[in-house]
């Protein structure tokens, strides 16, 4: 038996792909169903079933079809969300992706995932910036609680507007079920799929079997042209030695990184670029690989960095902004230069021992972030706009 609360949750944003947003909200209704608490659930027609499925217990209502188009689900979510709020009697609207209802007489909670619109303005194009900064401060000036999922991300929306409300910090979590240790046999159906051999532990890297994995949008924070580079000058150092290097493999939709796009347009020796992969593959791509390799300028979260330490997988990230909140000790770090990014990829190509240790490392500390402490810090938030959730802490 659950314990329906007065919020009223807006998930027209989940974009088509089902990822970044999407796995957030997913995560977040499931933690919430795990706490025993539902509440009313808005998406579009598309999504209903979908999410209905992953997270069920929640009261869900389609929206309008044409939500589809992002002119009109904006404008919906200023006539139609507080509508709906209305006439659902709630307490609050959550908006989970930065925008949400000016106009309402219903409390507002709003989760801002990323502040290197602020930190590093270069690395976003003009109209996307101009777009989340803008809504980052009305946010920070109207929303009745604010949720951010790191204390960088928090503390940098701090430092760069003015901010009523606490902003509660919730890290994301992980579903074990599906970013878990792979067997060898969903490692080695995986290679055979998409050409690529498995070492022979996933991980020595020395026959030039298995493979260097990059998940993400191709955007410019996420640094590819530097991965690139660096992958090519160690499949040279490494050719002069006789020594093979295992194929680097870019999974995510191209974003709006042009110079990447020219990069990739090219053939490149030992480069593939494997597009949006089904979840139900991530684990094995992530924890069959021999190195993770996310050399990213900076994050809101990294939730790449998680899932691939869920997955047992030797991750080599930066420490830029919030990925040491996520990776600790437990991943290997660089400088996001593309000198940097071969040195320590080689290192770990060389080094099982250490790629190893990584492994149970990182499989040790994802454990530690759950959708259910996220969802408990939401009801936090909740709380904080006057919500009576009725959860004990």
């Amino acid at each position: 038996m659950s314990t329906q609360i007065p919020v009223l949750l807006d998930a027209t944003s989940l974009p088509p792909s089902w990822g970044g947003v999407a796995r957030y909200i997913e995560g977040l209704l499931t933690g919430l169903g795990e706490l025993g608490v539902s509440l009313d659930v808005v998406v579009k027609p598309g999504d209903l079933e979908r999410l209905r499925t992953a997270a069920p217990g929640h009261r869900y209502h389609a929206g309008p079809p044409s939500l589809a188009k992002r002119p009109v689900r904006l404008l919906w979510e200023q006539l139609g969300l507080p509508r709906l709020a209305a006439r659902l009697g709630v307490s609050a609207i959550h908006s989970p992706h930065y925008t949400f209802p000016l106009a309402t007489r219903r409390a507002r909670v709003v989760t801002l995932h990323d502040a290197t619109f602020f930190t590093d303005p270069g690395v976003h194009s003009r109209l996307k910036r101009t777009f989340f900064t803008s809504w980052t401060r009305w946010a920070g000036r109207r929303a009745d609680a604010l949720v951010a999922p790191s204390r960088a991300t928090a503390q940098a929306v701090r430092d760069a507007v003015a901010v009523r409300p606490e902003i509660r910090v919730a890290y994301l979590g992980v579903d074990p079920a599906v970013f878990r240790p792979p067997a060898p046999a969903a490692v080695e159906a995986f290679a055979a799929a998409h050409g690529l051999g498995t070492g022979d532990d996933s991980g020595n890297g020395s026959s030039g079997d298995g493979w260097i994995a990059f998940l993400g949008t191709i955007e410019p924070r996420k640094n590819v042209p530097a991965l690139l580079a660096a992958y090519a000058s160690l499949r040279a150092e490494r050719s002069g030695r006789g020594l093979a290097t295992p194929a680097l493999v870019l999974s995510g939709s191209r974003g709006w990184d042009e110079e990447a796009a020219r990069l990739l347009d090219t053939p490149r020796d030992g480069v593939t670029e494997a597009g949006y992969l089904p979840l139900d593959e991530l684990g094995a791509f992530l924890g069959g690989a021999t190195v993770v390799a996310y050399p990213s300028l900076g994050e809101g979260f990294g939730l790449p960095v998680l899932e691939a330490m869920a997955s047992g997988g030797t991750v080599l990230t930066t420490d830029r902004l919030s990925i040491p909140e996520v990776g600790g000790d437990a991943v290997a770090y660089t400088e996001p230069d593309a000198r940097s990014i071969a040195e320590a990829l080689g290192r770990l190509l060389e080094e099982p021992g250490r790629r190893a240790e990584l492994s149970g490392a990182a499989l040790r500390r994802s454990r530690e972030f759950t959708w259910a402490a996220c969802a408990r810090v939401h009801l936090d938030a909740y709380a904080d706009a006057g919500v009576a959730t009725g959860v004990a802490a």
